[in-house]
């Protein structure tokens, strides 16, 4: 899909040089992955705490060989 965006020059350059991408076009891809897993880690982080856990579980006995 094709896509005209207004990005800003001098940032998008920062982020190609620091990135050690080659392209323009890696760049963005490269920083849009880095911001869907950054916004998935936030909503994995605002389950801290509300998930209830079976006290009785032994991880142990699930390994392979024990």
């Amino acid at each position: 899909m094709a896509t005209n965006l207004g990005i800003d020059d001098e940032l998008l350059l920062e982020a190609k040089r620091i990135g050690k991408n080659k392209t323009k076009k890696d760049t963005v891809n490269e920083a849009l992955r880095e911001y869907i897993q950054h916004r998935k880690q936030l909503q994995i982080i605002k389950l801290f705490g509300k998930i209830d856990y079976d006290k009785d579980y032994d991880y142990k006995a699930k390994r392979i060989g024990k």
